[in-house]
């Protein structure tokens, strides 16, 4: 039987894109733009990639496991602003709208051939991790995502990104060229540069260009781990004319030894009853394919221009086989 065709969705990083740019209201006069834009990208990500399974995996409140390595762990978080002009100064409360925009938009798909997965306390990234590494192993898998903290899982050939930025697809060697490293060892270079989104301080002067012109191993080594790293600062730490970044690395090796625990996709960062969901969703999942529902829906919330003809007519093979 031939590799399947997969698409994994990151539900919330999908749908903040929509929801600070796309200006689209409903008839009562609501911001709908994230849940008309979530719809319109995967409808457009599917004509590309004609898929045989859609999955969409959501937040689930975080990762108690990282908070509890690292307190701060996306501590500087803040609600999305929307990025459109406003004719006067009252600006709507944009995070009961973002939470309205959600739940809608979780049940529109739940009455289409996409299955969303979510898991409490778990990231959705670790979701996707998961399936890429584990359950969809042996399929040819494409993640829908901005996030370029799904890079580390560019380890094979039949895994890509379709990043929502430049509309693109990242393979390794995107990642090798624009980021110096290989993938296998891009979470050991997020590791010691850090990542400001998520409120995780690298080591002091590194950033991925400083990283990959003191640390070629990044490039060279397949897995070099952190004591690799380490052991080449060491190496390149004494004399006069030493690079300072060198003996940062030393200084600081129990912060890239934190990051690690929190920037490394792997199942320690997921409970066993947590992987269970995941498969239980994956494995159970029924197709849905109610367009009257989904109209009902529309309808009922004021959406009048959405097309939800083309929306099924381009998910029309998804989840058949």
């Amino acid at each position: 039987m031939p590799p399947r065709r997969i698409l994994l969705v990151d539900g919330m990083n999908l749908f903040i894109r929509g929801f600070t740019a796309n200006p689209t209201t409903s008839t009562a006069g609501n911001y709908v733009g994230g849940v008309v834009g979530s719809l319109n990208t995967i409808q457009h990500v599917v004509d590309m990639f004609r898929p045989d399974r859609v999955y969409v995996a959501w937040e689930g409140g975080g990762s108690p496991r990282r908070r509890a390595i690292y307190p701060d762990y996306k501590a500087n978080r803040r609600p999305q602003k929307l990025n459109r002009f406003y004719e006067s100064t009252e600006i709507p409360n944009t995070t009961q709208n973002r939470d309205y925009q959600v739940r809608l938009l979780v049940e529109i798909l739940k009455n289409t051939p996409v299955c969303q997965i979510y898991v409490s306390d778990c990231e959705a990234d670790d979701v996707i991790g998961y399936l890429a590494k584990n359950t969809l192993r042996e399929d040819d898998v494409t993640i829908l995502s901005s996030d370029k903290d799904y890079y580390q899982l560019l380890t094979r050939n039949n895994i890509r990104i379709y990043t929502l930025g430049s509309r693109k697809i990242i393979d390794r060697s995107v990642v090798e060229k624009e980021c110096g490293s290989l993938p296998e060892n891009f979470a050991l270079m997020k590791s010691i540069c850090g990542d400001d989104s998520d409120n995780i301080k690298g080591v002091p002067g590194f950033g991925f260009k400083t990283a990959s012109k003191r640390i070629p191993l990044l490039l060279e080594k397949v897995d070099a781990s952190i004591d690799d790293v380490i052991a080449l600062a060491k190496e390149n730490a004494t004399g006069s004319n030493a690079p300072k970044a060198y003996k940062a690395l030393v200084e600081n090796e129990g912060i890239i030894r934190r990051n690690w625990k929190l920037v490394h996709l792997d199942v320690s960062n997921i409970a066993a009853s947590q992987v269970k969901k995941v498969n239980d969703i994956v494995e159970n999942y029924q197709s849905a394919r109610n367009k009257m529902q989904c109209i009902r829906i529309l309808l009922r919330e004021g959406i009048q221009t959405y097309d939800i003809d083309r929306f099924f007519a381009s998910l029309n093979h998804v989840g058949v086989l």
